[in-house]
This record gives structure tokens, sequence and C-alpha cells, in this order.
């Protein structure tokens, strides 16, 4: 038997989280490099769940109440290989290509300021991620006026010419 459980990303409304899934316990230390690597301002902190021998959920990062946090949440997730990042200072545009470099990460489930429910499945074997709920669902199509507005909006904090 399987059964589903939703555990939510417990974060301010305004910070980031990256959420994926790695294979070995020197992911911790990799992770921790590449984030800090990536900008001087950036403030972070990860939690990893460990899959077997202690299995506890390895913490880093350059922020205590960051570190706390994601080790918290890592830990509701519970499923073996499990890593989240909370971001402050900074956004996953900005680290994405970094943490997807890390030899040990096999994927990345979502990278978002929005809420986020993580879909667990759980049988007698332990727990797996099977997905996320990220964000809200759309209310419609965008128009001419919103696709300008878009256009304009990443022009003007830089993120195209």
């Amino acid at each position: 038997m399987v059964s589903i459980e939703v555990v939510t990303i417990d974060k301010p409304q305004d910070m980031n989280v990256i959420i994926g899934q790695a294979h070995f316990i020197k992911t911790v230390e990799d992770l921790h490099e590449s984030l800090a690597g990536a900008s001087p301002h950036l403030r972070f902190g990860l939690g990893f769940c460990e899959a077997s021998g202690a299995r506890l959920v390895r913490r880093s990062g350059n922020d205590p109440e960051l570190t706390e946090s994601a080790a918290r949440n890592a830990l509701a997730i519970g499923a073996g290989h499990a890593f989240l990042v909370l971001l402050r200072d900074g956004f996953p545009i900005n680290v994405l290509n970094q943490i997807k470099a890390v030899p040990e990460v096999c994927g990345i489930y979502c990278a978002t300021a929005n809420d986020v429910d993580v879909l667990v499945a759980v049988s007698d074997r332990g727990r797996g991620i099977i997905g996320v709920i990220d964000g809200s669902p759309p209310t419609g199509i965008e128009t001419d006026a919103d696709a300008a507005d878009r256009h304009h909006l990443l022009r003007a904090i830089g993120y195209k010419l």
C-alpha cells in the first residue's frame, strides 16, 4: 500500500525555496560550496535527508535561521535523498545552474517564492517525493497587454535587454 501526504513548506512569503533530490552524503558540502560561491551577499540554509546509515537530516548554510528552517522543512518532508534550500538576498535564477552542476544532484522539483506543498508517497520502504504544488492555478490566458507588461517587467528588472 502507498499513501500520499501533503507537506506544506514553512517559509516567509518572500523567501525562495529550491527542492531537489541528490544521492550521496557529500551533497551537503558540495551544495554549500556552490551556493557560497554564487554571491557574497546570498544568505542560505540547506537540509538534506540522508537515506541510509544514521538517516539524519544533514544541514549547512551561512545563516543560522535559514539553516534551522531548512532542516525542519527537510525533516517534515522526510524523503530519502531530498534536499531543500532556503534563499535570502538572492534568487533561484542566480544559483540553479550551480546547483544542477553539483555531481550528486539528480533533479530539481521546484525553485520558487510561491507557497509550496510537497506531495510525498509513503510506503513500507519509506518516503519519496512524487511532485510539488507550486503556487496557484492560472486565471486565464495572457492578453497582448499582459504580454507587453511581462516584457516591460523583465527589462525593468534587468533580466532582458
